[in-house]
């Protein structure tokens, strides 16, 4: 993992004060399901809150709103948090109505913004196309999820990569991974960054463990678990 970036993905905020600490990270995203099912009830202060822990790093923020007038007024107020805050734009509202001018006049403007819930190449295209070239941009494709449909995101993470050196400063996210071998697969198709939940990201350290040795460590959870949980078979 040389190149590839680890972003933290969650809501918890001792989560992400742990992961603030380690070198590993080097920014952080959330989205309004994650600080829901965090019990986050004010969406500003928590992300001040935030801001306080992590100062150096890129912090990823979304906008809520389902029209792109309101959508706008949104994503400039939360690109007043912070200079380190990318504004999450979702790639369509819910009415499947493309947020491209939105993307255009903000990175026209110089706000970086994380481009949010892509799957296919077209949505990868159009998106690219309304980056400003000299605005740092993320766009985030959610491989899991196309992965959790029976299909391989690996091509799709491939030609993302080709379609989007045409703006250098842009940077693609494999998003919501689903096992730690997805950060090796994101880093052998040339993503430049990886989201993962702090579950996942902890795995980090059996990297290479020794196999013989971990089947050993699983014989023995076996075990104990049946011991501690006083399991009697007759015989």
């Amino acid at each position: 993992m040389n190149k590839l970036k680890l972003f933290a993905d969650g809501a918890d905020i001792s989560g992400i004060e742990e992961m603030s600490k380690n070198s590993r990270i080097s920014g952080f995203t959330t989205n309004p399901t994650l600080m829901r099912k965090a019990g986050v009830v004010d969406y500003k202060l928590f992300a001040l809150e935030v801001l306080k822990i992590v100062r150096d790093k890129p912090v990823s923020f979304e906008v809520f709103a389902d029209d792109l007038p309101t959508m706008e007024k949104q994503a400039r107020e939360i690109a007043t948090w912070g200079e380190n805050v990318n504004v999450k734009i979702p790639v369509t509202n819910t009415k499947g109505e493309f947020c491209g001018a939105l993307i255009r006049d903000l990175t026209d403007q110089g706000i970086q913004v994380n481009v949010t819930a892509l799957m296919t190449l077209e949505q990868v295209q159009k998106v690219t196309d309304c980056l400003n070239e000299r605005t740092p941009s993320i766009i985030s494709v959610f491989a899991g999820r196309i992965a959790d449909t029976g299909r391989d995101p690996m091509p799709i993470m491939k030609q993302s990569v080709e379609i989007m050196k045409s703006k250098p400063k842009s940077e693609l996210i494999w998003a919501s991974p689903r096992e730690l071998l997805n950060i090796f697969q994101a880093e052998a198709v040339g993503c430049h960054i990886i989201t993962a939940t702090n579950d996942i990201l902890k795995k980090l350290d059996m990297v290479g463990k020794d196999l013989v040795e971990f089947s050993l460590e699983t014989v023995q959870m076996f075990y104990q678990d049946a011991q501690s949980a006083k399991y009697q078979i007759e015989v």
